[in-house]
């Protein structure tokens, strides 16, 4: 078991790592793990709560990359403070692991002490008793010494001879009393000595019960330190998920700003598309201007040549003049529309450098947010695996625990709504709490206003699938290969899934219940096994309980002769905790296939028939039996495992199912075997002396399963529809009360024997 670290207490510590300041920071508690981030850094209940409570703040607030930066340094710390939870819960495992182990060997010595103590003393009896003897003989020989005595000392006056020889024989009856005086004085000393010893071996016994004490105190205080570190991982979640929060406004402000560049985008090619018309038109201008002076030019060359020629009329060069003034008035023109052209191009030039170096800048600021928002995504899928981590951790403790407690497991399935099931203005009669505690493992019924709420090992809500629901219960049917005995059983009303969960949809190869899908890892892992050098034979039985009477389903001469309709099956409990079944079938099977085939050749001879409330109703208790035996060749170890999976009958009222001649006389059976059975778990839970295993057929065959050291787990099957309430919520209690129950600790079952021909069901 867990002692509790440092005297009970888990170790205080400043941390300048967590709360920002810059004290050195000491080492002390448990080592870290190699390549961690928080060395040697311990935590307190205050640490962890500042750094709850710490509200992010940045100096200037306008400013993304240190609030991004605020933001990395607090996940930082975070990411320290899980990596120290996990550093200490690995600690505290292998402290529990090896205060475990101390206490076996505790308890190991003591026991062979109190054999030693009880050899001792039946040998120190016996010693007392041979010493007693000893003495009444001595005692009977000295009386009849003194009686030849008193003879010869009458007889000496009558014969000298007679008197001499009584002389000789009284010094001889000296010595041997005085030698008998001897050893009843060492045999004295001897069981002073003994004596002496028990005391020493008792107050031995004494301190060993003290230590066991002590360390049963040691394993309670571990206990609430684990509990406490649970609350504190609750508290960090709750965290995270804020930080998701947060996740999610930053990747909405980045989305803003990707529109905002959009838009900016789409301002810039209006501009150059502007601009490129400006220049166009530009262009066009300087040609027409280069064209206009081409033509000045031309004028002034004809002006010339008309000024030289003396022949030309005064009105052709007045008319040269004005044509020379208008074309220079529109040259000055087209040069002044230049200039504003010119003017227009630079302004648009600057306005586009500026959206340029706007764009620019949120394309930085963009790329930067990018860069930050998926750093903050890899954190987050870090912190969720980190998670899903810690809760199979966690189940996996869990499962642990209630192994050492040896109660029974239950989970809980709520099968879908139906069409006929749906009715109109009624409320939602079931609900699954959303909390951190109680996700996938509470269920809340609402029953005439009040709220009933029930905590079970896990809760599969309607969405379930067959595979999640297999998943869960993968490591429990493991469990059989591995030499323990596992017994799964389907309870519920009528109409709530127990024969599809156990069974599944016949064609349906998605669809699989727990039964096949059980039998195909099995038949898996052996094969892997055998690498290992495994060598497994598996042995298969089914049988139904019908109105209180057994039924072999794989018998070839059921319909065929009435030999098997008035065989009676007797069950029968070995010394081991072993059940059989006298004269029931067994086959040999080899893979999956062989078993489908048989589970096929079940299910046509099982009882079934149609009540008001299912038209498919199971009419019988199915039980489907597995016997697992292996050898490993190399080592010569021997395992016998058991797998019993169930598919109780269900409860129904004889109100709603209208059962009528045979369908009631099987109601009537159905409910009073579960009834024993109910029975039988609040005699468990009340751990009373007598418990009622053999009120049905049911219980006593399920004597080992429920009272015995045996791995079981109850499937409770739940209907949603607001008129089968009532049903659902006995149910739930039911179930409550048989997870509350303990049966003991599961043993696995190891041999050299050679293997029983008989088969067992416990």
């Amino acid at each position: 078991m867990v002692g509790p670290v440092n005297g009970g207490r888990i170790p205080r510590q400043v941390l300048s790592v967590v709360n920002g300041g810059q004290e050195p920071v000491m080492g002390v508690g448990p080592a870290s793990i190699a390549g961690s981030d928080c060395g040697a850094v311990d935590f307190t209940r205050e640490d962890v709560e500042a750094l709850l409570n710490e509200r992010i703040r940045a100096k200037n607030k306008y400013s993304l990359k240190e609030k991004c930066d605020v933001m990395t340094d607090y996940i930082k710390r975070l990411r320290i403070c899980i990596k120290w939870f996990q550093e200490l819960e690995g600690d505290l495992l292998l402290q529990q692991e090896k205060h475990g182990k101390m206490l076996e060997s505790a308890e190991k010595k003591c026991n062979d002490m109190e054999l030693l103590l009880s050899e001792k003393e039946e040998e120190l009896n016996s010693i007392i008793m041979e010493l007693r003897k000893n003495c009444i003989a001595l005692q009977d020989k000295f009386a009849k010494e003194e009686s030849d005595k008193l003879a010869a000392m009458e007889l000496l006056t009558q014969e000298k001879d007679a008197r001499l020889s009584a002389e000789r024989s009284h010094a001889s009856i000296l010595e041997d009393l005085e030698r008998a005086q001897r050893e009843s004085s060492s045999a004295n000393q001897k069981i002073l000595s003994l004596n002496d010893m028990y005391k020493r071996l008792q107050e031995y016994n004494t301190s060993l019960q003290q230590y066991n004490s002590k360390l049963q105190s040691e394993l309670n205080q571990t206990n609430e330190i684990l509990k406490n570190v649970e609350k504190e991982k609750v508290a960090v979640l709750e965290n995270l998920s804020n930080l998701r929060g947060h996740c999610t406004s930053l990747q909405d402000q980045l989305t803003s700003a990707k529109a905002s560049i959009n838009e900016k985008m789409k301002l810039k090619e209006a501009l150059a598309s502007e601009v490129g018309c400006l220049r166009l038109d530009l262009q066009q201008v300087r040609d027409d201007r280069d064209r206009h002076l081409s033509q000045v030019q031309d004028l002034s060359a004809e002006v010339l040549k008309y000024k030289e020629w003396t022949g030309k009329s005064a009105a052709e060069l007045g008319n040269l003049t004005t044509k020379s003034n208008e074309l220079e008035a529109t040259c000055s023109s087209q040069s002044n529309q230049i200039k504003e052209l010119q003017k227009k191009l630079a302004a648009a030039e600057n306005k586009l450098e500026m959206s340029d170096l706007s764009a620019f800048e949120i394309r930085t600021g963009y790329e930067e947010q990018k860069r930050v928002n998926s750093e903050l995504q890899l954190r987050l899928a870090e912190a969720e695996l980190k998670l899903v981590e810690g809760e199979s951790l966690r189940k996996k403790l869990h499962n642990t625990i209630l192994e050492l407690k040896g109660n029974i497991r239950v989970f809980c399935r709520v099968r879908p709504l139906l069409f006929d099931d749906a009715a109109e203005n009624e409320p939602k009669t079931v609900s699954f709490p959303t909390t951190t505690e109680n996700i996938d493992r509470g269920i809340e019924l609402l029953q005439n206003g009040q709220k009933h709420s029930f905590m079970f090992d896990k809760v599969f809500v309607p969405e379930s699938s067959q595979e999640e629901v297999f998943v869960e219960v993968s490591q429990l049917v493991q469990s059989a290969l591995d030499g323990y005995k596992v017994c799964i059983f389907a309870y519920g009303q009528t109409g709530s899934g127990k024969t599809h969960t156990m069974m599944g949809t016949p064609g349906n190869f998605d669809d699989k219940g727990l039964i096949p899908r059980s039998l195909e890892q099995i038949f898996e892992s052996r094969q892997t096994l055998q690498n290992q050098g495994w060598k497994y034979d598996m042995q298969v039985s089914m049988l139904e309980i019908y109105n209180e009477t057994i039924r072999d389903l794989l018998t070839t001469n059921r319909h065929g002769s009435t030999e098997s309709g008035t065989k009676q099956y007797a069950i029968k409990h070995d010394a081991n905790g072993n059940t059989y079944v006298s004269d029931l079938t067994i086959v040999d099977v080899r893979s999956s296939r062989e078993v489908s085939f048989l589970l096929n050749r079940a299910a046509q001879s099982r009882s079934v028939g149609k009540t008001q409330m299912n038209e498919q109703s199971s009419r019988s208790h199915f039980v489907f039996t597995l016997r697992i035996t292996g050898v490993n060749e190399s080592t010569e170890q021997q395992v016998q495992g058991i797998l019993n999976l169930i598919d109780l009958a269900g409860s129904e009222r004889l109100s709603k199912s209208g059962s009528t001649g045979d369908r009631l006389k099987e109601t009537q059976a159905i409910n009073k075997s579960l009834s024993s059975l109910s029975d039988v778990i609040f005699s468990l839970a009340k751990k009373e002396e007598h418990v009622p295993f053999r009120n049905s057929k049911l219980t006593y065959l399920l004597q080992p399963c429920l009272g015995g050291d045996s791995k079981t787990l109850m499937v409770v099957n739940v209907s949603p529809a607001p008129s089968s309430i009532n049903e659902s919520l006995c149910s739930l209690r039911f179930a409550a009360r048989v997870n509350a129950c303990e049966i003991g600790t599961p043993r696995r079952q190891t041999s050299v024997k050679q293997v029983d021909a008989r088969f067992s069901y416990g």
